[in-house]
């Protein structure tokens, strides 16, 4: 009888700067690879990449207390090799405050849910076709029916995952997308969320 293969994870560390963002930092020595694109949400247990430390792969998640939007990544390439705390990502809190202020807003206005677009199964969410590669969509596009909008991951299996179904409009614009690279859904989780405009 086969045992279940477990991925180690490991937490990322969080430091404060001065101009009031946050680092996460590397919580080791080795090669970190699948952050997380600019202007993706993060908070504590989000994953945001994968660290190879002496030929064994880990999760990384962000720490309890992150929260903010990504405005610097501190790697392009597929692979990056990091020291025990390099800075790998910037975060903007402040861009939440802004965000949750908006959509508070928005919902006094009009009392509506947002228009949304879910994942249509459980899966590993990936935001772009390689590590190496821009993402599928960011926020601010516009969507349109067939339209690529990720790669959900299934029993090692990559599936495209493309915009479309009841309830939606043929083009919208993408507003905010709510995983991380690297999250885990389940079957029906909010993906996109959109503005018909």
């Amino acid at each position: 009888m086969s045992r279940p293969r477990f991925r180690p994870v490991l937490t990322a560390l969080l430091a404060e700067r001065d101009d009031g963002q946050t680092e996460l930092r590397a919580p080791a020595v080795g090669l970190w690879r699948g952050a997380p694109v600019v202007r993706t949400y993060i908070s504590g247990g989000v994953g945001v990449g994968e660290l190879e430390v002496l030929g064994v792969m880990h999760d990384v998640i962000a720490p309890a207390g992150a929260n903010g939007f990504v405005v610097d990544v501190d790697t392009v390439d597929a692979r990056q090799a990091v020291g025990y705390g390099d800075a790998m990502l910037v975060l903007d809190p402040s861009q939440v405050q802004v965000d949750d202020a908006t959509a508070a807003a928005g919902e006094a206005a009009d009392g509506e849910a947002a228009l949304v677009f879910r994942s249509p199964s459980s899966g590993r969410f990936y935001s772009r076709p390689s590590p190496d590669k821009p993402p599928f969509v960011e926020v601010g596009d516009t969507v349109s029916t067939g339209q690529t909008i990720c790669l959900l991951e299934v029993m090692k299996t990559f599936n495209r995952i493309t915009y479309g179904g009841d309830g939606l409009p043929e083009t919208a614009k993408v507003t905010r997308i709510r995983p991380a690279n690297g999250d885990d859904l389940a079957d029906g989780d909010i993906i996109l969320e959109l503005d018909p405009g």
